[in-house]
């Protein structure tokens, strides 16, 4: 059985796709073998131009990614374990710089690199069900890699609070908290993605391509070089014609 598939369906006219991750027997881990497959994946996703949106999925009910796989790290020693690290690194870059975007669809457990890999996406929606947890600590490994986009979305003093004691939390303290963006009942949870997918494809493809490739130069920018940032990509967006046309037909619309 493949562990990573993928899925396309059409939302509104536009096509998205459904990476998911199926090692359920192993609630999901991430061994280098899976983690590899994954970033070949996304890789090559990437090149599709019609694309609009992903939406990152675990398989099997119990776990989105219920971290890396502990068997393997076991087994780690000096010389192997940046390698180790930085094939998952490479995972959750491919999901950062990926095109347009990707949308983290989490029910179940969703541990270590699981989270790091949710907090890679542009988007978390989660299930009542869903827990997070950075426990690292408890088996005497250090929060790394993407553990470091945790401060951003949570605070710095809740981050803290996970990467250091190694605690689970359940989704809605994971709401409270920011990381996930909306909760949902495990059965609404699939259409609240469908409903940002909605949203997304109504939205000028162009324009969100270039938006996602925005919000990436924010993260290692100032927010007033940010701000300049952004001027090219407005003047660019005239050059597709994209902006001419959804807004004269925006203004043509019947008032209410």
């Amino acid at each position: 059985m493949d562990e990573v598939r993928v899925t396309r369906r059409m939302i509104d006219g536009a096509p998205v796709a459904h990476v998911v991750i199926d090692r359920r027997e192993k609630l999901n881990a991430l061994d280098s073998d899976l983690t590899t497959r994954l970033t070949t994946v996304l890789n090559e996703l990437s090149d599709d131009r019609e694309i609009r949106a992903v939406v990152l999925e675990g398989a099997g009910g119990k776990a989105w990614v219920g971290g890396a796989d502990i068997n393997e790290m076991a087994g780690l020693d000096v010389g192997n374990a940046t390698a180790f690290i930085e094939n998952l690194h490479h995972a959750m870059v491919a999901v950062r710089d990926f095109p347009v975007p990707v949308i983290a669809s989490l029910d179940g457990y969703c541990l270590g690199a699981g989270m790091e890999l949710a907090a890679a996406c542009d988007m978390r929606l989660a299930s009542t069900k869903a827990h997070f947890g950075m426990p690292e600590t408890q088996v005497g490994l250090v929060s790394v890699i993407e553990a470091s986009l945790l401060p951003g979305l949570m605070g710095r003093g809740r981050a803290a609070r996970l990467v250091l004691t190694g605690e689970v939390i359940n989704a809605l303290r994971a709401y409270e908290w920011g990381f996930v963006e909306e909760l949902v009942e495990p059965d609404r949870l699939a259409a609240a993605v469908d409903a940002v997918l909605g949203n997304l494809c109504r939205a000028g493809p162009n324009a969100v391509r270039a938006q996602k490739r925005l919000l990436r130069e924010w993260e290692t920018l100032t927010p007033d070089d940010g701000a300049l940032a952004g001027v090219p990509y407005f003047e660019r967006g005239y050059e597709t014609g994209e902006p001419q046309e959804m807004l004269a037909r925006f203004a043509k619309r019947p008032k209410s």
